[in-house]
């Protein structure tokens, strides 16, 4: 197991986590550049926001070598706010949105992980790999010759440096060589200092000038909750991707609240606010192999050195090798069995459902957050709808007595036909209805017998129910009679 002591310790696991980190802070400045661009601040916001989230959340997170700073998912919904009411009230609704995130994560939202089917999970990385390779195309359409090249033989050495030696990440050296041929041979192509002015000095302390009112409460709250729903979704799913990658668990209540920290620090510095950055993460954990802190605080350290000290070395880095690392990043994360011949066939149509319903919601809003609720919900619909066809209702005539038998899962979708069930004309003078093999689960299953039992009671039939025990039997006794009209 990887910790950070055990990497002190290890030069040779140091010098991974220091290079991965390195290469995820190259990787971070035109990504957060572009986002100050959609969220309507200065690029300086995003970088001092990315550098400070990086540095705390790797003291205070519960997924080592994830990586924070601020996000396109979190820059669309706190955009109408800069828009109308100026950077000042953005920091105030960060802060907002960093307390609500420690208050969410004290009541145990991350638990709420576990109901996150794995066909969401699989839409999620899907949609997330269309996000990353999407985002470079804007770099790809109107540019000079040469960027595609260049391109090229930067993804060729990020694929094949690998299977010659992983002593230094390939990404750092699909980087460095690309940068050192532009520069060497004077080519023009975009480089990271056309997508904005680097920051030229370090983050200072910045109260924003608001005033304590309900005026404000009012103004910011709406923007806070979003903020802090959104960021929580996308940091908890980076979380259980990364899980996966590198076959370990994380505290995710922990890195809950401690991404309302970070958002809080950064709040104390001007920041914008974020989450999770998704495919930083994956550069940081896949091309980088990075798995303790230390690579995410080299990243937010590095991010920070480098854009003071060496801006213009960073600036002169052509767009075209950073977009070849995130175009491997996006195929290699891209989870190509999911859509293969063999597994679409062999997989139930409500799981492939889910996971198009949870790709097409984000990129139709370019947002993971409403992609991965929306995933959710198609899948509660279509397990509803699957339990409730298990259900089966038999009946027995024996010595004049008509019985039902019912079995099965009786909830508000199974439960809302089972009235028509019934042969209430027909029936003799005395129904017994068996519920032994079924389980009654709410309020509107315990309402369908009270119309059922009322029916028959309008016939001057006599209809009983039987064999409840346990916690049906005590829902059924709490609840009847006592729903209204029959």
């Amino acid at each position: 197991m990887n910790t950070v002591l055990s990497t002190l310790r290890s030069p040779r696991k140091l010098t991974t986590e220091i290079l991965a980190g390195l290469v995820t802070s190259l990787a971070l400045i035109p990504e957060v550049v572009s986002f100050a661009v959609i969220a309507g601040v200065d690029p300086k916001v995003a970088l001092y926001t990315s550098c400070v989230m990086a540095i705390t959340i790797a003291f205070v997170g519960g997924r080592p070598a994830m990586v924070s700073a601020a996000a396109g998912a979190t820059a669309l919904v706190i955009a109408p706010l800069v828009a109308s009411h100026g950077l000042d009230y953005l920091i105030a609704g960060v802060w907002l949105a960093g307390a609500l995130q420690i208050v969410l994560a004290l009541a145990g939202v991350a638990r709420l992980m576990r109901f996150i089917p794995r066909s969401v999970m699989i839409g999620f990385v899907n949609a997330l790999a269309i996000l990353i390779f999407s985002a470079q195309l804007g770099h790809l359409f109107d540019v000079p010759w040469l960027v595609y090249p260049l391109v090229a033989f930067g993804i060729a050495m990020v694929v094949f440096i690998p299977k010659l030696t992983t002593a230094v990440p390939a990404a750092l050296i699909a980087i460095i060589v690309l940068t050192g041929v532009v520069v060497l041979f004077g080519v023009d192509v975009p480089d990271v200092a056309d997508q904005g002015e680097l920051p030229g000095g370090f983050p200072t302390w910045m109260i924003p000038d608001v005033p304590l009112t309900l005026e404000t409460l009012r103004i910011i709250a709406p923007y806070a909750v979003g903020l802090a729903l959104v960021g929580l979704m996308e940091s908890l799913m980076t979380a259980k991707l990364v899980d996966d990658i590198t076959d370990s668990h994380s505290d995710k209540t922990r890195e809950a609240w401690g991404q309302g920290v970070a958002n809080g620090v950064a709040a104390l510095f001007g920041g914008m606010g974020g989450c999770a950055m998704i495919g930083q993460t994956m550069i940081n954990v896949k091309e980088g192999r990075a798995r303790t802190r230390i690579s995410t605080f080299c990243a937010g350290m590095f991010l920070l050195l480098l854009c003071v000290t060496v801006g213009d070395v960073v600036g002169a880095i052509p767009m075209a090798a950073l977009v070849a690392v995130m175009i491997v990043i996006a195929v290699t994360t891209f989870d190509w069995h999911s859509i293969a011949p063999r597994t679409l066939k062999l997989m139930p149509v409500s799981e492939t459902l889910v996971m198009l319903v949870t790709v097409i919601g984000t990129l139709a809003t370019d947002n993971l957050a409403v992609g991965v609720v929306a995933g959710v919900l198609t899948a509660m619909v279509a397990f509803a709808r699957r339990v409730a066809h298990m259900t089966r209702v038999r009946a027995l005539d024996v010595d004049g007595v008509r019985t039902y038998k019912v079995s099965g899962e009786l909830f508000w979708a199974s439960s809302n036909d089972l009235v028509y069930q019934f042969d209430y004309v027909d029936d003799p003078e005395r129904v017994v209805i068996d519920l032994t093999d079924a389980e009654v689960w709410d309020a509107s299953t315990v309402a369908t017998f009270d119309s059922v039992l009322h029916k028959y009671s309008e016939k001057g039939k006599s209809a009983t129910i039987v064999g409840l025990d346990g916690a049906s039997l005590r829902r059924v006794e709490m609840l009847s009679g006592n729903l209204g009209d029959s």
